[in-house]
């Protein structure tokens, strides 16, 4: 008997699983369901001559919220403690419970800025609580930091269900409490309070965790989003302007992939946002097309915002490989992990997604007045455009490492007009690479190093 003869023997009968009184039991399909509490999941059993399998069709599902709120370290602000069972249970006082516990991790700058705050507002709400500051910088991002704070965690005691591990930091904070919190008991519920413009417009608001591993940025990490993400601008009003202009880049990226309305805002207001450090709202752009909502610092992080979850909730575990949000992530980890510190993360963003506009120009993507208007708007926004360290060797290598991790499908996404992508699945063609990188190398060094 063949291969095929034997596979045509095989049998597969499908199981629903029912809870009956605390008990799971298959029940097969079609049929009359007991009374109970019927599961999501399915199990498929096959039988053949080579004897019997079981296939486990499991969905997962997650819930996660994320809060644009007000004076977050406010006692009088329940937020903090409660945003993240809902809005239901934080009416609620009834339902909380009475003694009150709260483990969290804070970044040592945000800690000489916040942690007085911080600490005032457990107090006075009388929840015992840990504050652990730690050095979170991309230099810091490792296994190290994360075994450090589960050993913290498992000092200080937690319910894993019902107290979440609260990071107040930037992304590099956020991303080594989440892979601690993914770690500790195998899942244990965690909220990110972003501080950072970078951090509050891309991190905080998607489901990865990570460190860096063996020269490598974001290697190890996990799939698990916070139960929720709190955002307040005011957090905005310590950071130096380096460090919006480093969060405006990660703006930009969106307004060029999908929202045109956001790109011409940054365009006209960006220098104003930066220079209020988007805690005003009033702007000269009053647009309201691509349902901007007007101009101001909080419609640009809402429309950023909006346009970073219409990506990322479809895609929460990156099955889909094409994303249009690896738009500036092409070469910028390579650039970024080898200059270390010298480019902040949106900054090496800036130089990819620049140097992906004289690549996106050469292909006959973008006129000359869009590749002119975008990097006018990088500049605008004290972004930098172009870095020596970013070689065409570097930019080879990178390409071809992204080829290999792609399933062998390059996913390049390169913008094809102003708030405009596609998704390019073919290897860019060498000649078109090297005349890109002359162009963009003869037209932009002069622009020198951030």
């Amino acid at each position: 008997m063949t291969s095929h003869d034997k596979s045509s023997c095989s049998r597969q009968t499908r199981y629903n699983l029912v809870q009956v009184k605390g008990t799971w039991t298959r029940q097969a399909e079609p049929g009359q369901l007991a009374a109970g509490r019927l599961s999501q999941a399915k199990i498929v059993e096959t039988q053949s001559d080579r004897g019997v399998s079981w296939t486990v069709v499991s969905p997962v599902v997650f819930t996660y919220r994320v809060v644009q709120c007000r004076d977050l370290l406010d006692p009088r602000n329940d937020t903090l403690l409660w945003g993240h069972v809902g809005d239901q249970g934080l009416a609620s006082a009834s339902s909380r419970p009475a003694n009150v516990r709260r483990f969290v991790v804070v970044d040592e700058t945000v800690h000489r800025l916040y942690g007085a705050q911080v600490t005032r507002y457990f107090e006075s709400r009388g929840v015992v609580h840990k504050l652990l500051p730690l050095p979170t910088t991309e230099e810091n991002k490792s296994l190290e930091l994360v075994s450090r704070i589960l050993e913290e965690v498992h000092r200080f005691g937690i319910d894993r269900r019902s107290e979440p591990i609260i990071a107040i930091g930037g992304g590099v904070c956020l991303d080594v409490v989440g892979l601690a919190a993914s770690l500790y008991r195998r899942r244990t519920p965690y909220i990110r309070v972003p501080t950072t413009l970078l951090s509050y417009v891309d991190a905080s608001v998607g489901a990865k965790t990570g460190v860096n591993f063996a020269g490598g940025k974001n290697k190890l990490g996990s799939y698990v989003p916070p139960v929720a993400t709190f955002l307040d601008r005011a957090f905005f009003q310590t950071l130096p302007p380096r460090q919006i202009s480093n969060g405006l880049a990660e703006m930009l990226k969106m307004a060029l992939m999908k929202h045109r309305g956001l790109f011409e805002l940054l365009e006209s207001d960006g220098g104003k946002l930066l220079d209020t450090k988007l805690q005003s709202d009033q702007t000269t752009n009053t647009s309201q097309q691509d349902g901007g909502g007007g101009g101001g610092a909080a419609a640009s992080v809402r429309m950023a915002i909006e346009t970073m979850l219409e990506e990322l909730a479809p895609n929460l575990w990156e099955d889909d490989l094409d994303r249009l949000v690896d738009f500036g992530h092409l070469v910028s980890p390579e650039l970024e992990m080898r200059v270390l510190p010298a480019l902040l993360h949106g900054e090496a963003v800036s130089v990819d997604m620049s140097f992906m506009v004289y690549v996106a120009r050469q292909k006959g993507l973008l006129s000359a007045e869009e590749k002119r208007r975008i990097v006018q708007c990088m500049l605008g926004l004290q972004l930098p455009v172009w870095h020596r360290e970013c070689t065409l060797a570097l930019v080879r290598e990178a390409l071809g490492e992204r080829l290999r991790h792609s399933a062998g499908s390059a996913r390049m996404p390169l913008p094809t007009g102003l708030g405009r992508a596609e998704i390019f699945h073919d290897a860019i063609e060498d000649n078109v690479l090297a005349q890109a990188f002359q162009n963009w190398t003869d037209e932009l060094s002069s622009a020198g190093n951030k």
